[in-house]
Order: structure tokens, then sequence, then C-alpha cells
């Protein structure tokens, strides 16, 4: 295992986390040379808290932004800091302690008791909000705010986004090298795969670490990863 890869997994939950109500799984390849990709996720008494992260470069210094940055997303939440808070702690760590990197990110918030669900986009893939069996189209796109990293507005703080999810709903992160996997042809995995793989490994029955498990195995049998390949599916599923 490289060390950027041993220092990310020393910060990293449980890749699988849930209670009656939700179930959250997250997958990370390559798992021993990852590079500067990073998720996170946790559960409070009716929350459960997502992030994914993307530092640029895949080296040392990109497993210590992210890992960096972990911490300063914990440490704000705990101490009852807002998404924009935890936005702000992150572009001011990277900032002060790992100048000239920036890092794409998606922090999110999910009510357990009602659905409700918030989410600060950095500069990050759009994630994918999956009902019924079918991807809602532009369901979770908004307009992104730069990455982190490169100083944000003091003046005018990121907003976070709001949306009221249905039982059973599941909402899929994932970093962009999943889907800038390529065939030796050059063909790329692509959302639209992304999305259909999902819905069909779910409309067999599969738990969502199934899910990642079938779509990882769906990538790596006619495309190669060219860069990290990270994925977190979150399931609400009330009683």
């Amino acid at each position: 295992m490289t060390i950027q890869a041993e220092l990310l997994w020393a910060f990293m939950p449980p890749r699988t986390i849930g209670t009656r109500q939700v179930t959250s799984s997250a997958l990370l390849e390559p798992a021993y040379d990852a590079g500067g990709d990073a998720f996170d996720h946790s559960l409070t008494e009716n929350v459960l808290h997502l992030s994914l992260l993307d530092a640029m470069g895949h080296d040392l210094a990109s497993g210590g932004a992210s890992a960096a940055a972990l911490a300063a997303s914990r440490a704000t939440r705990r101490d009852g800091g807002t998404l924009t808070d935890i936005a702000a702690t992150i572009d001011d760590t990277l900032n002060q302690w790992i100048p000239d990197r920036m890092m794409t990110a998606v922090i999110a918030r999910l009510d357990l008791t009602d659905g409700s669900l918030t989410w600060i986009n950095c500069g990050h893939p759009t994630p994918l909000l999956i009902r019924d069996g079918h991807v809602l189209p532009q369901a979770l796109e908004r307009s992104p705010l730069p990455p982190l990293g490169l100083g944000l507005d003091t003046g005018n703080p990121p907003a976070a986004h709001h949306t009221r999810l249905q039982p059973g709903d599941r909402i899929l992160l994932y970093s962009d090298g999943v889907i800038e996997a390529r065939t030796t042809e050059g063909t790329l995995f692509g959302e639209q795969r992304l999305g259909d793989t999902v819905i069909r490994s779910m409309t067999s029955g599969d738990n969502a670490p199934e899910t990642l498990r079938r779509l990882l195995q769906n990538i790596h049998h006619d495309h190669q990863l060219r860069d990290d390949a990270t994925l977190l599916l979150a399931h609400w599923h009330p009683t």
C-alpha cells in the first residue's frame, strides 16, 4: 500500500454503516494506491452526514490534503457548524497548510425523520437521485461553487441547497474517475452507464454494498481506471 493510501485509510470510516432507517455504503479504488479521493459518512441520532472529496494530484500531498479536509470537516461538524461552515473551514485549512492544492467536494446531510437533504457542491460531479428504478435527470444539479482551496468569497458565503427525498430514494455520490474510466478504444464509462448499472443491480434486489461491488465489477470488465474512483450510495428506507 502506498504511503498516501495508508494515510487516507487511517482517516476513513467503515465502508458500510446503517440503521433500520438508512444504509450508506462506499467504495474506493484502487484501494492500495489511492491518491486524493476520500469519503466520509457518519450517523448521529437522526442525521446521516456524507462527504466525498477529490484532491488534485495523486501523491502524498494529495492524500494529506484529503486527510486534513476530513479532519476539518469532522471538527467543524462536531462543533455545531453548518455545511457552509464546513466548506469554509476546509478551504481555510488547505490555504493555510497545503497551499496550491485544490479539491472538489460534495458535503451533505440527510435528516432521517423527514427526508430533508441539504448539500453543498464545490466543483464536483452532480450526485444522482434514484427513485422508483429511475435516475431523475438533473434533480440535484445546481450551479456549483468553485473547488475548495482557491479561497471562498467570505463576503458571499456558499449557500447550501435543499430538497426532500421520498422513502426508498437513493443518492449516489461519485468522483470523476468513475465516469472517466475508458476502454482500450477510448470509450468513456459515462454517467448514463453509471446510472443504468446501479438501477439494474437495485432491480435484482441488491443492497447498497452489493450494488457498488457489481458496479465496480462492471467497470473493470472492459474499462480501465485512469484515476481514483470513489462511490458513495445512501439509501433512505424509513420503517
